[in-house]
């Protein structure tokens, strides 16, 4: 288990406040308060349709949530009016965000008609204006790092579904990102190819990367987090340390959906 606990006496990484998301009448957030500091691991738990993804699309404006604040590095997103919606009104200040919170997604999202490498500098070439052979140099560490290295030139359809992934999550931090969200990651491979991909998770970790992590693998959220957020019906129902929310569980809900999960106690 991650014992870090971040840098509470900075100013938060990111922060949301009571946020609130609908679609047409189904509301599937409820009023959500997430802190993530500096070095937090934060890992969102629950059942399917509980509001999770949603929630950490919120996080980078991937949805745009009805009500409620986004803080991100201290600053509040401004926001304005588009055809009677609701709307980021600095795309700068969007720009930035979406620079410094790499996704990593279910389904790898890698360009299937660039190589592995291509994939990890295209980001920093494009969008953040690198050196190419500077951005290709940090490209083949990163794929070192994840393990990968030697798959540089191949492309993502000659690689299995955990090695797409490690590709995507190099492609994440070749950003160099102030957190990383990474949404289900693991849920889209099988035990062998998801335990190659939750080493580089652990490996992040304990380098201090600031994560939130969407998951159903109870074992991943205990392991990595240094703290387990449990939604339910678009609502926080329980939070706290892996300890605390795996081992002393105190609401019903949560024992049902551990005891389903085979992870009660």
């Amino acid at each position: 288990m991650n014992s870090n606990t971040g840098s509470t006496g900075s100013v938060p990484v990111i922060e949301l406040r009571n946020i609130h998301k609908k679609y047409d009448d189904l509301e599937v957030l409820k009023g959500i308060d997430l802190v993530a500091n500096k070095g937090d691991v934060i890992a969102l738990i629950g059942s399917s349709g509980s509001g999770k993804s949603t929630l950490l699309r919120c996080a980078n404006l991937l949805e745009i949530p009805q009500q409620g604040d986004i803080i991100f590095q201290g600053q509040a997103v401004t926001w304005g009016k588009k055809k009677g919606q609701r709307t980021p009104s600095d795309k700068n200040q969007l720009q930035q965000m979406r620079t410094n919170l790499s996704m990593v997604f279910q389904q790898f999202n890698l360009w299937a008609h660039m190589t592995v490498l291509q994939n990890v500098v295209e980001a920093p070439i494009t969008v953040l204006k690198q050196n190419p052979a500077e951005a290709n140099n940090r490209g083949r560490e990163l794929l070192d790092k994840v393990g990968i290295g030697d798959k540089c030139d191949q492309f993502p359809s000659q690689l299995s579904g955990g090695q797409q992934q490690r590709a995507a999550i190099a492609r994440a931090l070749a950003m160099n990102p102030a957190a990383m969200l990474f949404d289900e990651p693991t849920s889209a491979l099988d035990p062998e190819l998801e335990a190659e991909v939750v080493r580089v998770i652990q490996a992040l970790a304990l380098e201090g990367r600031t994560m939130i992590i969407v998951t159903h693998d109870m074992k991943l959220a205990y392991d990595v987090a240094n703290h387990v957020i449990f939604l339910h019906d678009g609502v926080i129902v329980e939070q706290g340390t892996p300890d605390e929310v795996f081992k002393n569980t105190r609401s019903p809900r949560l024992q049902q959906f551990l005891a389903a999960t085979g992870q009660e106690g």
